[in-house]
């Protein structure tokens, strides 16, 4: 479910009404995030290391109440729960979009999951979100260590959903490190809730 926020009355009036002027609003960090453990416990749960990662991430996201906000129709509106829409590799064709309910619950985020990637990798072209859906796009670059990452983007199309990519996990000095690109909507969100989002998302990979 999805709430209208009072644009009036919202402490963010005059920021969104700012920067959702840009042609380009979304402004993107790129960080290091420390993984050993996390490798570690995905060894010990015999789990697939990309999901188990995936779902740490959309779990911090949920918890930052700005990552739920979305633009429809120039109106901002908050979700009660976002999803993850991330990008699966295909074998003999090019990558393609999937949608994956959130659960907060671990084992039943990695059955959806893995219902899904199946799905997606036997079938083909890409089926992307609509502007203002309730998810968070993601994508992982296990080939690249990047420092800097750019997304395409269209202006004509009214995206304002957060995105998040990953990169190549490398080992040095027994430490496990994996670079992390956000990049969000500057009418919905600042500095400080990305800062929070990256901080909930390296204590749950912690854990």
């Amino acid at each position: 479910m999805k709430h209208q926020i009072a644009l009036d009355t919202w402490n963010r009036k005059d920021h969104f009404n700012f920067f959702n002027q840009f042609d380009n609003p979304f402004f993107g960090i790129t960080v290091d995030i420390n993984c050993t453990k996390a490798y570690d416990k995905t060894k010990e749960l015999d789990t697939s290391f990309f999901i188990y990662y995936l779902h740490k991430s959309i779990v911090a996201a949920n918890c930052v109440e700005a990552f739920r906000y979305r633009i429809i129709n120039q109106e901002v509106y908050l979700y009660d729960v976002i999803d993850a829409s991330a990008t699966i590799n295909r074998k003999n064709s090019p990558f393609g979009f999937s949608y994956i309910k959130y659960h907060e619950n671990y084992e039943e985020f990695t059955k959806t999951a893995k219902k899904e990637i199946e799905r997606v990798q036997n079938t083909i072209g890409l089926n992307p979100a609509t502007s203002g859906e309730n998810v968070i796009h993601y994508s992982s670059l296990p080939w690249v260590n990047f420092t800097s990452l750019s997304h395409a983007h269209n202006s004509a199309f009214n995206d304002s959903c957060p995105k998040i990519s990953f990169g190549k996990m490398t080992l040095k000095d027994g430490r496990r490190t994996m670079p992390m690109s956000v990049h969000v909507h500057h009418a919905l969100i600042d500095g400080y809730e990305v800062g929070l989002y990256i901080d909930k998302f390296q204590e749950l990979m912690n854990q």
